[in-house]
């Protein structure tokens, strides 16, 4: 079963792309960062590495306190990384049991957003980057963060360049408009149907 890599910069639409995907029978969806979020609450291991890292703010209760650890890993390269070696281990054993249970899956899509700056790409057999014009992916996080353009900057900051993305994927998907975007997903899906 081939393991295919899905990213994109922030605000690109990957979770769209992914949504797309996920309406054909033979094909199973693993949103990295979604299980991430549910491991950093659930996870003993996690929440005494975070705490050893970050200190006791970083937990109310087992509730992590995601202002406080943003605030820090933003304005701090070297925390940001510490973080992501927290995490992304762990995240990846969870990943491992899931694809165990999609044997009867044609194949596996492993969404992240940081997929090439985890090193998860090593382990995709293929990859598809999400690409928009950087003005679109601004709008579309400010509108839907309800935040500042500085801000979305900043996290855009943390992220390697689309460059960087495209000259490594095998397949590049342009999200500017919906039909359009179903259209190349369906032509993906179709070849790496008939490749398996």
């Amino acid at each position: 079963m081939k393991i295919i890599g899905l990213t994109g910069g922030i605000g690109s639409g990957k979770t769209i792309v992914a949504n797309y995907f996920s309406s054909f029978d033979n094909v199973a969806i693993y949103i990295a960062d979604e299980q991430a979020r549910k491991l950093i609450q659930t996870s003993i291991t996690i929440k005494q590495k975070i705490i050893g890292v970050f200190g006791s703010e970083a937990y109310t209760g087992n509730v992590p306190n995601k202002k406080y650890i943003s605030n820090i890993v933003f304005n701090d390269a070297s925390k940001l990384k510490s973080l992501n070696e927290i995490i992304h281990p762990e995240v990846r054993k969870d990943f491992q049991n899931f694809i165990i249970k999609q044997q009867n899956k044609t194949y596996v899509i492993y969404e992240a957003a940081i997929l090439f700056e985890s090193n998860s790409n090593t382990f995709c057999d293929l990859i598809i980057t999400v690409h928009a014009p950087i003005s679109t992916r601004i709008k579309r996080v400010m509108d839907r963060d309800k935040t500042s353009k500085e801000s979305v900057l900043q996290r855009m900051q943390n992220q390697f360049s689309d460059t960087h993305k495209l000259l490594q994927s095998n397949y590049v998907i342009f999200n500017k408009n919906k039909n359009n975007t179903l259209l190349q997903v369906k032509n993906i899906h179709k070849i790496l149907t008939e490749k398996s």
